[in-house]
């Protein structure tokens, strides 16, 4: 049996290498005709982004701007995103919004085509005249991207409703939060059922793109309607071996991972050699800025490579299929890159260190961030409770966020989901019961047994807890209709606290042990609270200026929102950017992100410049700032340079 085991091996090495000629021809054609190419498709690619930067984005923002406005929401919370988006105008939005991109995207790879196979002795004149054919092509190139992202939509749609109602089997009423931290076993039995409804459509999407990857080229080049279009690739596509659409697809992956992979390279061998220097600025400094400088011009050049290969990879697929040619011809060698390449092309230099220098002078070296916990230091002990909240303090936390709910007889209870089925197993809603009969349940047995007997705990409770020792950050978690009532029911408990500790103030001898055994006398001083309602917002500064106020926020529409009307604003962690840093110094608010376990992420937030960070790990985000507090001013500079990197 050894000739039959190595007659195998010799076919499947033989299928390997049959394979890999594709790809191997794919890949020298495009090096090929990037090579002859470069200096005019740089020239077109720098002449789009001025006009995309400078006009199309704007244009294109404020037409976003336009639809959302016409949602007449402000702010988008948890609950409200997916009804959002799913709604008829939502969904307008997110189309126009994706019809615009594609079109763009169409527009740009449509000039480099043309770039590639128009011959032409001067660079720059070749790249203005692409841009202005490119440009007359907009009809055409608009009627392909809807039919060509609209048929992948379609295709996508059946595939979603199956997804819709595989997580209302598995998933429906549970807390996304608790989905995502303690990852049930329903959790795992929805991504078995959901993972073969994704690779099917991932498999039919890349069938359908293969079949139209030359619809682009021939409308572009042949001046085909985008129908013909369409028809006509497929057409020509038909005979494709198999081999062809991996070699294509892994083109197409290597493409889209290079800017990742070389983000990933350039911080594990270069940024180490940084730490290599000396503390001092007169050589940190300038180390610094070449740093980014060459670390600007590696993403520009990346970003290039990314977009050009592209557009080289169905030039040369589609002169190969249709007239037999493996590529563009070359550039005539007379060919010469016009007055003013050097200037613009030392432009991008500049340009590149202007920004490492703006980007190296936004680094303060300081910082101080608010360690809030959320729903007590509940990685250690169960949510909302007092031992939960005991804990935080014990990780010393500056504030202890706590979620609040009204009973059926008024009370402001601690708890966060609106049944009592996770933590009790009991179907009821919560509002149905009085706080008699919630403070018979136990919510700490799921936790552990150390917690045996935990029980649902008042804020009233809560609020005497942390009396000199730290802050509590109220979320308030209304039913629909609730939400003026439960804020009331809340200041009335902060009226109540207030009065317990002026009269403990009274019997105490110094303000220190004052301090220490009632907290500061205003309990509003001390106190956050937290709320996804604008309304509820205005009604609280109304009645109780002196309290911070925090709007809660998944994502926030362009349209009307006051940015003066709180005092915070919480949003996900991942929705925090420079731009939200701006505006909050802008209007005086702070930014609370929402809830960040990573300490990477936690140290990327802090260079960020939030004002707070909400965590299950209050002491893991303590011991962060004291070791960064630890640090010199050049190593807190290289951590905030490696920060920058990650966001």
């Amino acid at each position: 049996m050894p000739g039959v085991a190595d007659s195998a091996t010799l076919v499947i090495h033989s299928d390997f290498f049959l394979a890999m000629q594709p790809l191997n021809q794919l890949g020298y054609a495009l090096l090929r005709t990037l090579r002859d190419h470069l200096r005019p498709l740089i020239a077109y690619h720098l002449l789009f982004t001025i006009l995309a930067t400078a006009l199309l984005v704007p244009l294109i923002a404020w037409a976003a701007r336009a639809v959302l406005a016409q949602l007449n929401r402000v702010v988008v919370t948890n609950d409200a995103l997916l009804s959002l988006l799913f709604s008829p105008l939502g969904l307008l939005a997110m189309l126009v919004g994706l019809g615009f991109t594609f079109l763009l995207i169409y527009w740009q790879q449509a000039g480099m085509l043309m770039v590639a196979v128009k011959p032409k002795d001067n660079h720059y004149q070749l790249a203005f005249e692409s841009l202005w054919l490119s440009t007359q092509r907009l009809p055409a190139l608009a009627g392909l991207v809807i039919l060509q992202v609209g048929v992948h939509l379609l295709l996508l749609a059946p595939f979603m409703a199956g997804l819709a109602w595989l997580y209302s089997v598995w998933l429906s009423g549970l807390d996304p939060y608790y989905l995502q931290r303690v990852r049930p076993p329903v959790f795992w039995y929805f991504l078995a059922c959901a993972l073969p409804l994704v690779i099917t459509w991932a498999s039919l999407a890349a069938w359908l793109y293969l079949r139209w990857l030359l619809a682009l080229p021939l409308v572009t080049l042949e001046g085909y309607s985008p129908y013909h279009a369409l028809k006509r690739s497929v057409v020509l596509t038909r005979g494709w071996h198999r081999s062809i659409g991996i070699a294509v697809l892994a083109l197409l992956a290597v493409i889209i991972s290079l800017p990742f992979i070389t983000t990933w390279l350039f911080d594990l061998i270069v940024t180490p050699l940084l730490w290599w220097l000396p503390e001092h600025n007169a050589v940190l400094i300038p180390a610094m800025l070449a740093y980014l400088t060459s670390y600007i011009l590696i993403t520009l050049a990346i970003t290039f490579l990314g977009i050009a290969t592209n557009a080289l990879l169905s030039a040369c697929l589609y002169l190969q299929l249709a007239y037999r040619e493996e590529r563009p011809s070359p550039r005539p060698q007379q060919a010469h890159p016009g007055r003013w390449a050097w200037a613009v092309e030392i432009s991008v230099l500049l340009i590149a260190a202007l920004q490492a220098w703006w980007i190296l002078n936004s680094f303060e070296i300081r910082d101080n961030v608010a360690v809030i916990a959320h729903r007590g230091s509940s990685m250690v002990a169960p949510e909302n409770t007092l031992a939960a909240i005991d804990q935080a303090m014990n990780d010393r936390a500056d504030y202890v966020e706590i979620d609040v709910r009204l009973s059926a007889d008024n009370q402001v209870m601690l708890y966060h989901d609106r049944t009592l089925a996770r933590l009790t197993g009991d179907p009821r809603e919560f509002g149905n019961l009085t706080r008699e009969e919630l403070s018979h349940f136990d919510v700490g047995s799921w936790f552990g047994d150390a917690f045996q007997n935990e029980a649902i705990a008042g804020l009233d409770e809560a609020l005497a807890l942390v009396r000199g020792r730290a802050g509590l950050m109220i979320d308030m978690k209304p039913l629909p209709g609730e939400e003026l009532a439960l804020a009331r029911a809340v200041l009335e408990t902060l009226d109540a606290e207030s009065d317990i500790r002026y009269r403990c103030w009274a019997t105490q001898e110094s303000a220190l042990t004052a301090v220490t055994s009632c907290g500061f006398p205003n309990a509003f001083m001390e106190t956050r609270v937290a709320t996804m309602s604008l309304d509820t917002v205005s009604y609280i500064k109304q009645q109780a200026p002196q309290l911070r106020v925090t709007l809660l926020a998944q994502l926030i529409l362009p349209g009307t929102l006051d940015r003066r009307s709180f005092d915070a604003l919480g949003l996900r962690h991942n929705r925090i950017n420079r731009q939200e840093i701006r505006l909050a110094a802008l209007y005086g608010y702070e930014i609370h992100a929402w809830t960040v376990n990573d300490r990477a992420r936690m140290s990327t937030l802090i260079d960020l410049g939030v004002d707070a960070i909400i965590t299950d790990y209050p002491d893991r985000l303590r011991e962060l700032i004291e070791d960064r507090r630890a640090l010199s001013d050049g190593s807190l500079m290289l951590v905030k340079l490696r920060n920058w990197l990650r966001e």
